[in-house]
């Protein structure tokens, strides 16, 4: 006899049961939670058992389910086939999987969530997850969610609040229509209070100083050296880490040091900002090795391993933060001690090449030298000093629908839609070299190579430039002319590379004046003098004379109504500049046109003097020289520029 059909089982089914009824206010969701806490009878191994112990289905009638289940091709979920035939309903198999998985429903159409609650999940995360914050309970966010077992919204929730996440469940459609109504109040709410700039920089570091000094308080109530005893994922240690990096990114650090030493001895917490390392934050010594391992965590690095340096990357968006992405170094140090340096890659975009500091002159030169349509550009400097910022700023002005660019970098730091970018690889063999030579067999027009490191990338670059591509690079070099000396010493041939090297562009980074509180200071007739000898000693004498110097300066940077009065801005200190009186940074260059008389010299392999020296003849200003014309403009001051040019 046949065995009757899944739907003719279901439909003898009888009426749904009465199920306890979920959560509908805050107060009782929370008693719940805490309750569930406790010790509890054993729970039923399977879904069918929790249902007839719910008094929801029958026993014999769950036995003919599980017999039309086993029928079903393909195999389908015994919820799902109860509550699409009608025996039980979608909130009471909900609230019954909720039930027998350890988990709380809540009936989303009757709560007000908390603004506290809310405050702590962006409106763009909860609707683009579609999950509603309901509560704050001491270290605890409550959170409804589509999915409780989300592992990945579980983590990323929990790093953005800061906090301790107990996930619940909602009864089903309920959950879009609470989120919209609970921001859309919440906003409301806000508009009309608006507290007072909590998310400037300074209360930022309030916030921080107090996670520091709760961390204190930990370590004194742990009295314990033991660094056994402090986990990576204490709360309170996620939070500082979080809100570091976030203070980080609002402060325009460049770079991130933490410096870990034996007790009694903080962990020191310094930045980089405008190339200026500052003290930032202290962190109390019983968290030395749990601090690493939280960012060694975060970045999926081997926390077992303290003698060996590492290096990765931090998606902070992960996390819950802006989209930063963080270069990570690990170095052990004294005493089986580690350091760390994270270095913020913050989804940095091409700046304009008229707006990266260059003079006009220089301007003018390097585009003319961007217009030849193969030859080789170097962009030279020490580490730090935006190379890479000035070759995109190019690249950026190069990105036209009718040009191939390929490029290989070592990482990737700015990104430009039109660019084929690619990330080279030492450890799999995939070089510099070994990229120069794929992107010759791609059909390129335009090449940019992130370092020439060594001959074999130098002299693929040359022989490319010279068969119809333009090519472009960064060299750690300290002036323009010792970018060729360099090159000429690990092995180029001179006359290949005198016939194919367009310009070199050497730099420096200096920091920018606060236009909100400079002081001008009149320049007297001996600082006159004093500056134009600094000037002329830079170039050893070639070029304009004294006299000639100083009427031009007159003229392109006088004050007054005769336009003779000359002016030196100094520092001051203001709520825009964090009282430093610097505001952001700007280069100073040294560009050097390849012209016939630089290349005789170049194939003759002059020193570097000698090239110096043709360049000054031709019209190029030394680093010391641009930063002394930004000087008398108002840019920057001369202690920065003495400290960035040394000649």
């Amino acid at each position: 006899m046949r065995e009757p059909g899944p739907a003719k089982i279901m439909s003898a089914m009888p009426a749904p049961a009465p199920s306890a009824p979920p959560a509908r206010d805050l107060a009782s969701l929370w008693q719940a939670l805490q309750a569930q806490q406790a010790p509890t009878a054993r729970r039923a191994a399977r879904l069918g058992e929790a249902l007839v112990a719910r008094g929801l289905v029958a026993p014999e009638l769950m036995a003919r389910a599980l017999a039309a289940q086993k029928q079903s091709k393909p195999h389908r979920l015994l919820g799902r086939m109860l509550a699409e035939a009608g025996v039980i309903t979608e909130q009471q198999l909900a609230a019954a999987l909720a039930d027998w998985l350890g988990l709380q429903v809540v009936d989303l159409r009757n709560l007000e969530p908390e603004a506290a609650a809310l405050a702590a999940v962006p409106q763009a995360v909860a609707e683009r997850e579609g999950v509603l914050p309901l509560m704050l309970r001491g270290d605890a966010l409550v959170v409804a969610m589509p999915d409780p077992w989300d592992q990945r919204l579980l983590d990323e929730l929990r790093f953005m609040a800061e906090r301790r996440v107990v996930a619940v469940a909602a009864v089903p459609g309920t959950l879009g229509p609470a989120v919209a109504r609970a921001y859309r109040a919440y906003g409301a709410s806000r508009a009309s209070q608006q507290p007072a700039d909590e998310s400037s920089p300074a209360t930022r570091a309030g916030n921080l100083r107090d996670l520091a000094a709760e961390l204190a308080n930990h370590a004194d109530e742990a009295a314990s050296n033991d660094p056994g005893t402090v986990a990576e994922s204490d709360n309170t240690l996620v939070r500082l880490v979080n809100r570091l990096i976030a203070e980080a990114v609002d402060l325009r650090a460049s770079d991130i040091h933490i410096e870990t030493a034996e007790p009694p001895r903080p962990v020191r917490v310094r930045l980089r900002v405008d190339g200026e390392l500052l003290q930032h934050l202290e962190v109390p010594a019983q968290y030395r090795f749990a601090l690493v391992a939280r960012l060694k965590i975060m970045a999926d690095l081997d926390i077992s391993e303290h003698r060996k340096p590492q290096d990765g990357k931090i998606d902070f968006a992960r996390f819950g933060g802006p989209r930063v992405e963080l270069r990570m170094v690990t170095v052990p140090t004294a005493r089986g001690l580690e350091d760390v340096v994270l270095r913020l890659l913050s989804g940095l975009k091409p700046m304009p090449l008229d707006e990266i500091g260059l003079s006009a002159a220089n301007l003018a030169g390097l585009r003319s030298a961007m217009a030849k349509a193969y030859g080789l550009i170097l962009i030279c400097g020490p580490t730090g000093c935006g190379k890479t910022t000035t070759l995109h700023s190019v690249m950026r002005e190069l990105n036209t629908e009718k040009r191939k660019i390929w490029t290989a970098e070592d990482p990737v730091e700015i990104t430009q839609e039109g660019l084929r970018q690619v990330q080279v690889n030492a450890r799999i063999g995939w070089t510099f070299a070994a990229a120069m030579r794929t992107f010759l067999r791609a059909d390129p027009d335009i090449i940019m190579i992130g370092e020439m490191r060594d001959e074999e990338t130098a002299r693929i670059a040359v022989e490319a430039s010279l068969t119809g591509h333009l090519v472009m690079s960064t060299l750690h070099t300290n002036s323009a002319p010792e970018s060729i000396t360099r090159l000429l010493e690990i092995g180029l041939d001179p006359f290949m590379f005198s016939d194919s090297l367009l310009a070199v562009l050497a730099q420096r980074l200096v920091r920018r004046l606060c236009p909100h509180c400079r002081r001008p200071e009149p320049l007297s007739e001996a600082g006159l003098q004093a500056l134009a000898h600094q000037y002329l000693a830079s170039s050893n004498g070639i070029g304009p004379t004294e006299a000639q110097l100083q009427a031009r300066w007159r003229q392109a940077h006088g004050r007054g109504r005769h336009g003779l009065g000359l002016c030196l801005y100094h520092r001051g200190g203001c709520a825009a500049c964090e009282g430093t009186g610097y505001h952001g940074r700007m280069g100073l260059h040294e560009l050097l046109l390849a012209d016939e008389p630089l290349r005789e010299k170049v194939r003759h392999r002059a020193a570097a003097a000698e090239l110096q020296a043709c360049g000054l003849a031709a019209g190029m200003l030394t680093l010391r020289q641009d930063g002394i014309e930004k000087v008398l403009a108002g840019l920057t001051d001369m202690p920065e520029v003495l400290a960035a040019a040394n000649q």
